[in-house]
């Protein structure tokens, strides 16, 4: 059974969100007030006919040419291996970062504590990782970052 948009803007609604429907391109765009994010939008699109739905995060950073690129990589694949569900993209064109959560349900219905589980995730994973990696993009270092010698122990 597909999920429909109809479906996931039924749950907003019972979370009394704001969003804007744009069904043409199998998407909602909705978005969160943040202390660490400026412009924290969130887009929810289904994929492969309501069978894989997506939610991301999309324009939090910009590296194209930072100096410390190298350094945000090294994190964002630190925070990829210690956190659930999270999922880092990157385009090359432009240096957009954006960070995205994703389920594939085939012919299972999407439940509502599914989707919320889903919509938090993304909103306090992307809060803290995106915390972790403007101290990066200052310093040159991540404040995450255990050297193995004291993994080790």
């Amino acid at each position: 059974m597909a999920t429909t948009l109809t479906q996931i803007a039924h749950f907003l609604d019972r979370r009394s969100w704001f969003y804007h429907l744009e069904p043409e391109r199998n998407r909602i765009v909705t978005g969160v007030k943040s202390e660490v994010v400026e412009n924290f939008m969130i887009v929810i699109q289904l994929h492969e006919g309501g069978e894989y739905l997506e939610l991301c995060a999309p324009q939090l950073l910009f590296l194209k040419d930072h100096v410390c690129k190298g350094v945000a990589f090294q994190t964002m694949l630190a925070i990829a291996w210690e956190v659930k569900l999270l999922r880092w993209e990157y385009d090359p064109d432009d240096g957009e970062v954006r960070t995205s959560v994703a389920l594939a349900l085939e012919d299972a219905p999407l439940s509502e504590n599914q989707f919320n589980r889903l919509l938090s995730a993304l909103i306090q994973l992307t809060d803290r990782a995106i915390e972790r990696l403007n101290t990066v993009l200052v310093t040159g270092e991540d404040p995450g970052f255990q050297p193995l010698s004291t993994q080790i122990a």
